[in-house]
């Protein structure tokens, strides 16, 4: 992620044009991504090919390209007139929470099993890292989410896949507390005291923990979604929850 942002850094029209076809494709879904994932371009923000063919100096071919991706991640929707960001699902986001819960309570459990003590070291070493002055750019380089670490020492692939995309699913809306330093300051507690209950194989007190710790950045989001209502407007956000009886 960090050449991402780097390259996201870039005024248009840098890119090297003997890049090939595939790189700009690339480029073009790190750079746009990043915005979205930043709120640079805010939610249900109207976007078309040539309009960011203009923002980012890429061809409308790997604009075009990105833009795929960008739907298939589900950043990006489209619309009668062309492309829009993906506005905020509230359903979506409590939803996936509910399902985090479930696959982050085995995830923990096994990693209370397989983990070994250097890495929990390296662990707790990312989770100090969320202490460190907050930039943007060291947002984005922090890379894969303490969570998904977890998930990696639980040695079960699928477990760790599941995790990693619902993860994905709320980093958008996570970038709405990014740069609370009391935010910070809660979540390296918490992550801190998961660690060290992996370290003494408390698989009940580490499932407790993360589940905790789960629900209060779910309430911690969709109160920050709340409270930016009146910035977006009400094209940002979706909540088709079915109409009472």
């Amino acid at each position: 992620m960090k050449e991402a942002v780097q390259q996201f850094a870039q005024q248009p029209g840098q890119e090297d044009e003997t890049s090939s076809a595939p790189n700009l494709g690339r480029l073009a879904h790190s750079r746009i991504r990043a915005d979205i994932l930043s709120l640079g371009l805010a939610p249900g923000e109207v976007v078309s090919e040539r309009g960011l063919q203009g923002v980012y100096g890429i061809s409308r071919t790997p604009i075009r390209e990105a833009l795929a991706a960008l739907i298939r991640e589900g950043l990006v929707v489209r619309t009668a007139r062309g492309y829009a960001v993906a506005p905020f699902d509230l359903r979506e986001l409590r939803e996936i929470f509910e399902y985090r819960e479930i696959v982050e309570d085995a995830a923990v459990r096994l990693a209370c099993r397989n983990a070994m003590a250097q890495e929990l070291d390296e662990l707790q070493r990312r989770v100090d890292c969320g202490l460190e002055p907050f930039t943007p750019d060291g947002w984005f380089e922090a890379g894969l989410d303490v969570h998904v670490r977890i998930a990696e020492l639980s040695r079960n692939r699928f477990l760790c896949q599941a995790v990693r995309d619902s993860v994905n699913r709320t980093l958008r809306p996570r970038w709405l507390l990014a740069s609370s330093e009391e935010a910070r300051a809660v979540s390296h507690r918490e992550h801190s005291e998961i660690v060290a209950l992996i370290r003494k194989q408390d698989e009940e007190g580490a499932a407790r923990a993360i589940r905790l710790h789960g629900r209060d950045v779910r309430d911690r989001i969709l109160s920050a979604i709340s409270d930016s209502r009146r910035i977006f407007g009400a094209r940002a956000f979706t909540d088709p929850r079915p109409a009472a009886d």
